[in-house]
């Protein structure tokens, strides 16, 4: 999975989104000094190695009416955690969904669920499906509400390295 200092030039110069171009690969192509289908052909090597996921819109929840927003968070059993983990990932209004330690003996959650809503009150109910989705291997959760955002984006690669 080693990329070269193309494949770095090259994610580094999408990574923020094409260009709102007619022909954003030619212009990616011409920003970098190659060829069009180079671009196309290295793209499609990064996603065949899993090392780019997708070139997708990304929309902005906020701009969208989505302004609750909660990362719910769930002591789930460690035995269980991985399997009830991925159910709970693969839910349509599940944005991200991370397993990560508990800080004892003040902080006892070790999974976490992203969840957008229009309304408090439709993020609950989304959250009572997950509650449900555990059933008896979580034994305490909650959620904390975004307030504002104060910086959003994706892993971002410095350019020239």
């Amino acid at each position: 999975m080693k990329m070269d200092h193309i494949d770095r030039a090259l994610i580094a110069e999408t990574q923020a989104g094409l260009p709102l171009v007619a022909e954003p690969y030619a212009a990616v192509a011409e920003a970098l000094g190659m060829p069009e289908d180079q671009v196309m052909a290295r793209l499609r090597s990064l996603k065949a190695r899993g090392i780019m996921r997708r070139i997708a819109i990304a929309p902005n929840h906020y701009k969208l009416g989505m302004t609750a927003n909660g990362m719910t968070v769930w002591d789930v059993r460690d035995a269980d955690v991985a399997e009830l983990g991925a159910r709970i990932g693969a839910l349509g209004f599940v944005s991200h969904c991370y397993e990560r330690p508990r800080a004892l003996p003040d902080w006892p959650y070790n999974l976490f669920a992203m969840v957008h809503g229009d309304t408090r009150d439709e993020v609950e109910a989304k959250r009572a499906e997950i509650a449900t989705l555990l059933g008896a291997a979580c034994r305490a959760s909650d959620v904390l509400y975004s307030k504002r955002i104060l910086k959003k984006t994706g892993l971002r690669l410095a350019k020239g390295k």
